[in-house]
């Protein structure tokens, strides 16, 4: 499972009931639609860090070579794809507030291993507030035994919670927090409350819609977003079936309405698929330039909002690094040059944060991202020990890695970071092998570059070497490019120089090739 790090705000508050009904509220109207080592990353990774979501949908867009001038030919491919991108708001514009109804499951199949409801609407209330504009002004916890029927709830809640917030006129959305709502629930739900419903799928999908700015993170979103898609069509399929207009023929060419639309929507998945599958053969050959300059790559894992972007600040010293305070801030890969104490140049790859009770489609359509983890030499897991609940993250975020399976070396030495050890005071850790570190304060990093150097010694393959070369000869200069130097003994009586070098072992293979002797 994926599993979704919150920030802890404010408890819930209950607002009053007020007996009676009135006509539904309309709902608010949707709006129309270290340089060399970087080098080799660029174009396959994504861009500088962005703003936070808006609620119309539109988040700023950056680019790095995958949006430069492309030969005539791909500009008809350029231009489709975009195409494929263009989409209608998940979510209303302008200012919400939510009324938060969790329902809470006590017994059976349904009910949450590991956790408490509290925790559930903590999370929930920072999904809410990670939105432009939108806030909690009531929460509401309802046991529930039947999850899984129509309308959630019993009758006699629903008649409660049906009085609860048509009587409240504060309140404009509501944030029913269950994975996904279907469309007939939605439908009934909407019309007894007189606004707007949504679930826990469509308000993640809505911000990493918003905070995906490469092309390809957006084009994994719109293919996350197609389950949804095919769900409204059949709800609104089923409203023309009333009306005898979902089974007509259009056009006299021998399709029903449902029949046209789902070939489009076919046809739309297939060209999002086959998109997306050019941008991984190029993160495939940019994969292969790396193993070839053998820079070590490093993935950064872990919760969102856990701190992983800050740790690659503090580790690499990027000033242009800007890590936000957000759920799901970092949604495409970014890649980081920095050096380990050896001056070993090493890349930070930073990698979207773990998430839980979503659709496997979701999972599934970041794929293409994820596998950037697979090619890594070693991972790094950040985890948040602040958090009230960092066990079960742990355990949540190691089954999601598994699930992606990782070659068993990269599961076996990946280095545990326990971040934001300030925020606990007198914190001691459990874990014999973990590292505790403040990224925001920089306590503990010399400690952690020294784990990771010998780390990544190991996974690598490096070796540190002592090679006696001639002074007037080009094998200094060679292995300037081609190790790490950490230090040269010049022998000017003899015209040797001593090198001590960091070097892999095809990479001294080569040197003893093209300098025998």
């Amino acid at each position: 499972m994926w599993v979704l790090r919150a920030a802890v705000r404010s408890g819930p508050r209950f607002s009053r009931v007020v007996r009676g009904c009135r006509a539904p509220r309309a709902a608010p109207p949707l709006p129309p639609c270290p340089v060399r080592a970087l080098a080799t990353f660029r174009g396959g990774l994504g861009g500088p860090e962005g703003r936070g979501p808006r609620a119309d949908g539109r988040g700023s867009r950056t680019g790095g070579k995958e949006d430069e001038e492309e030969p005539e030919d791909a500009e008809e491919e350029d231009e489709e794809e975009e195409e494929l991108l263009r989409r209608d708001p998940l979510l209303p514009a302008g200012t919400q507030r939510v009324c938060l109804v969790h329902p809470d499951v006590k017994w059976g199949p349904g009910k949450p291993q590991g956790t408490r409801a509290e925790w559930q609407v903590v999370e929930a209330q920072a999904l809410v507030h990670t939105l432009d504009g939108w806030s909690v002004v009531d929460t509401t916890v309802v046991p529930t035994k039947t999850p899984g029927r129509k309308l959630i709830f019993g009758r006699g809640t629903l008649e409660h919670l049906t009085e609860k917030i048509r009587g409240s006129p504060e309140i404009t959305a509501v944030f029913l927090n269950v994975e996904r709502m279907a469309a007939p629930t939605k439908k009934e739900l909407e019309a007894a409350w007189g606004v707007r419903v949504f679930d826990r799928f469509t308000v993640v999908l809505h911000i990493f819609r918003c905070n995906a700015r490469t092309k390809e993170a957006r084009l994994q979103v719109a293919l996350a977003e197609l389950p949804l898609l095919r769900s409204h069509l059949k709800n609104d399929v089923a409203h023309l079936g009333g009306r005898g207009g979902g089974s007509r023929h259009i056009m006299g060419s021998g399709e029903s309405f449902l029949q046209v639309h789902q070939r489009l929507l076919k046809d739309k998945e297939a060209k999002i698929r086959k998109a997306l599958d050019k941008l991984r053969r190029k993160r495939l050959l940019l994969g292969q330039q790396r193993r070839r300059r053998e820079f070590p790559v490093v993935s950064v894992v872990g919760y969102t909002n856990c701190g992983k972007t800050t740790l690659i600040k503090a580790l690499t010293g990027d000033a242009a690094i800007q890590p936000r305070d957000q759920l799901f801030a970092t949604l495409d890969v970014t890649a980081h040059a920095g050096r380990l104490p050896s001056r070993l140049t090493v890349i930070y790859v930073d990698t979207i944060g773990f998430l839980s009770q979503l659709p496997h489609s979701l999972v599934e359509s970041f794929s293409a991202t994820l596998e950037d983890i697979r090619r890594s030499d070693l991972v790094i897991h950040v985890r948040d020990v602040s958090h009230p609940e960092t066990e079960l993250q742990k355990a949540s975020v190691l089954s999601a890695l598994r699930a992606l399976q990782l070659p068993r070396p990269l599961l076996d030495h990946m280095v545990e970071v326990l971040n934001k050890v300030d925020l606990v005071p007198g914190y001691t850790p459990t874990e014999p092998n973990a590292v505790v570190v403040s990224a925001l304060l920089g306590l503990g990093l010399e400690e952690l570059k020294a784990r990771l150097e010998g780390a990544v010694l190991r996974a690598t393959g490096r070796r540190v070497r002592t090679l006696r070369v001639g002074l007037a000869g080009p094998q200094l200069s060679w292995l300037h490019q081609e190790a790490t130097v950490q230090a040269v003994d010049v022998r000017p009586e003899a015209g040797v120089a001593d090198v001590k070098v960091i070097i892999s072992d095809p990479a001294y293979g080569r040197f003893r090739k093209l300098f025998p002797g």
